[in-house]
């Protein structure tokens, strides 16, 4: 007679269910810190309850936006520094949500890794829930996959979603005329986009991660995870003030490709390149990458992360809103008849 093989689990597949539980108790907390007027449940349903009359709401339209944050990822894996990367999917979520005039309500989020480590996968979305917090959007569900075979290593992928609401006739752009001023917001740094790009200056500049940033006191890694800047807060209160027009999330595009994606047929932008100071590491990555002009506005936010398109006469007061409440914000241009972005002078990077 043959001896029986062993029976098999799913435990000897890869899979381990209990850390995968274990997860979701070490992660309530920070989640439970996100609540805000709506939230109904917390995390372990198969679904997430969110009530739109507690929140405030009479006669809500609901915006959707999904996002992760590229190839940042690899960075945050290589240098293992983990606990930035959720606050930049957050945020690449909720600032294209505000863009409509809606108000971040809640948040999911997907991780899927080869092999779950409970302490790095549980700093991530201690991450995300401080992303919500900032926002003021509640964390009220997620998905933690473990899929060996798919990823190697250390490797984790990362995913979410927010949804936010707006008042029925809340929604922008609305009411861009030629005229309007171009409110540049400031970024941190370069945010979730361009790092393949990023990625392979710092290889021609022969830099490991761990070495010091040219352009400022930390390591090269460190710097260049700087998350991306959460502006929903700032926002809303200038959407509230009044004579906001638009908002376009300067992400992938750059100024050129985003800002014309929130203006009417038949016009375009004047923008002028030497009105704002950018984070140094535009400086670095131009020079050490030889990167032109255009490839540089294309591909990187280039210092300006949120771009606001107002009212003539209510201008100075939107400025002094928004940096009443810490954001740094340079008129770069306006709105002209005609399409497309037109840059005039030369950028400070």
């Amino acid at each position: 007679m043959t001896e029986s093989k062993p029976g098999l689990t799913y435990a000897d597949a890869g899979v381990d269910i209990d850390a995968g539980n274990a997860l979701v108790e070490r992660i309530k907390p920070a989640a439970r810190a996100t609540e805000r007027p709506g939230t109904m449940a917390g995390l372990g349903g198969f679904g997430a309850l969110f009530d739109l009359g507690a929140a405030g709401y009479r006669d809500p339209i609901l915006v959707a936006a999904t996002d992760g944050v590229g190839t940042k990822l690899r960075l945050a894996i290589d240098t293992g520094r983990l606990d930035t990367v959720g606050v930049d999917l957050v945020a690449m979520c909720v600032n294209d949500l505000v863009c409509q005039g809606a108000e971040p309500l809640f948040f999911l989020d997907y991780f899927a890794t080869g092999k779950l480590d409970m302490e790095k996968a549980a700093q991530v979305v201690e991450g995300i829930a401080a992303g919500c917090t900032a926002s003021g959007c509640a964390l009220i569900g997620g998905e933690t996959a473990e899929m060996p075979g798919m990823y190697a290593g250390d490797d984790f992928d990362l995913a979410g979603f927010a949804v936010g609401a707006m008042e029925r006739g809340g929604d922008l752009p609305r009411d861009v005329v030629a005229g309007d001023v171009l409110l540049g917001i400031g970024s941190d740094g370069v945010h979730s986009n361009g790092f393949s790009l990023v990625r392979q200056v710092a290889e021609r500049a022969g830099l490991a991660w761990s070495d010091p940033a040219p352009f400022v006191g930390t390591t090269l890694g460190e710097a260049l995870l700087t998350p991306t800047r959460l502006y929903v807060l700032p926002v809303l209160s200038a959407i509230r003030l009044g004579g906001v027009h638009a908002l376009a999330h300067i992400t992938g595009g750059g100024l050129t490709e985003n800002l014309p994606r929130v203006l009417p047929g038949g016009l375009g932008a004047t923008i002028d390149l030497g009105s704002w100071q950018p984070p140094a590491v535009f400086g670095w990555l131009a020079e050490a990458g030889g990167i032109a002009r255009d490839d540089m506005l294309k591909t990187f936010n280039c210092g300006i992360g949120m771009a606001a398109v107002v009212a003539a006469d209510r201008a100075a007061d939107l400025m002094t809103l928004l940096e009443s409440k810490g954001e740094r914000v340079w008129r770069i241009g306006t709105v002209t008849e005609g399409q497309g972005v037109t840059w005039q002078g030369d950028p400070n990077w």
